[in-house]
């Protein structure tokens, strides 16, 4: 499974995320539909955690099956 930043802000983009702003290492994405908005930390190339990666699916709103 791939925890990378990148890829979760294109999970992110795929359910409807538009990137808002950005403040030192973090992206704030929102869904103006549903008008939820969530934190993605860019450090680079290193993957995130995987406790954080689901929570940030979580917060957005988009089931961890629909990753596979």
């Amino acid at each position: 499974m791939n925890y990378s930043a990148q890829y979760l802000i294109k999970v992110l983009k795929n359910n409807g995320f538009e990137f808002k702003r950005s403040k030192g290492s973090h992206h704030i994405y929102e869904n103006l539909k549903t008008k939820k908005i969530t934190v993605v930390p860019v450090h680079g190339s290193r993957d995130l955690p995987k406790g954080t990666f689901y929570s940030i699916l979580k917060q957005a709103g988009i089931d961890k099956d629909q990753l596979k």
